[in-house]
């Protein structure tokens, strides 16, 4: 490979290569590679674990009061195939790759393609520069990612912000009580309201069990000045009397 490629990538990273094979090897796709452990295969799986610890890691430091069932939410949208294919488009990775007779490249790359050659980049900066330049090169693409899927999931989540409060400063836990259902079974609505600490607050409707506790655990989070009362509320169903 050129040096001109060796400069595109070091542009990428942000940093001197230090070990020039194992960032061939990271753009090596095992269609042209010589056997399949010269390729970028087993980098990517070091990556993919190297990428895990370090948002997990992120997660757990800057959002002290999501739950497990939060953060493995979070982290699961931002490591997603999806998130890494994007990451790695918006850095021209599918132009670094070097691929066999046949296999689309560019704009046409598959995404699982664009998503492993970020993870085989992550595991290359880690071998190479160590977890710290990792831990860089990671959040200085996916914090945004996190934020917004942190934000997302605090928001929508209303159940887990209640079951956080009660928990954390009642010493006690939600009840969900299943007051009426209405329709036929193939378009059902369900009301629920939340008991905690002796108290039923307003009940919601849902299209489903879970919609209507999300609507309920809105409820109550209002009536207890926990929410900002501008904040949109789950959609409720038209519920015929």
């Amino acid at each position: 490979m050129s040096h001109d490629w060796l400069s595109r990538c070091e542009a990428v990273i942000g940093r001197p290569i230090g070990d020039p094979d194992l960032f061939r090897q990271a753009m090596t796709h095992s269609s042209v590679a010589e056997n399949r452990t010269a390729s970028n295969e087993r980098l990517e799986f070091l990556g993919d674990a190297v990428l895990g610890l370090v948002v997990c890691d992120y997660l757990y430091q800057n959002y002290p009061d999501f739950l497990e069932g939060d953060l493995t939410k979070v982290k699961s949208a931002v490591v997603s195939r999806r998130t890494c294919a994007e990451i790695a488009n918006d850095m021209g990775l599918p132009r670094l790759l070097v691929l066999g007779k046949g296999m689309p490249n560019g704009a046409g790359l598959p995404e699982s393609l664009a998503a492993a050659a970020f993870e085989s980049l992550i595991a290359a900066v880690y071998l190479d520069h160590g977890i710290d330049a990792a831990r860089e090169f990671i959040l200085s693409r996916l914090e945004p990612h996190i934020r917004r899927a942190a934000s997302s999931e605090h928001q929508q989540n209303y159940k887990s912000k209640l079951q956080q409060h009660a928990q954390k400063d009642l010493a006690a836990s939600p009840a969900y009580e299943l007051l009426d259902e209405k329709g036929p079974d193939h378009a059902k609505c369900f009301e629920v309201a939340v008991n905690l600490c002796g108290r039923r607050f307003a009940s919601a409707w849902g299209m489903s069990k879970k919609d209507a506790e999300q609507r309920a655990a809105y409820n109550a989070l209002l009536a207890l000045n926990l929410i900002d009362p501008n904040e949109s509320p789950p959609p409720e169903p038209r519920v015929d009397s």
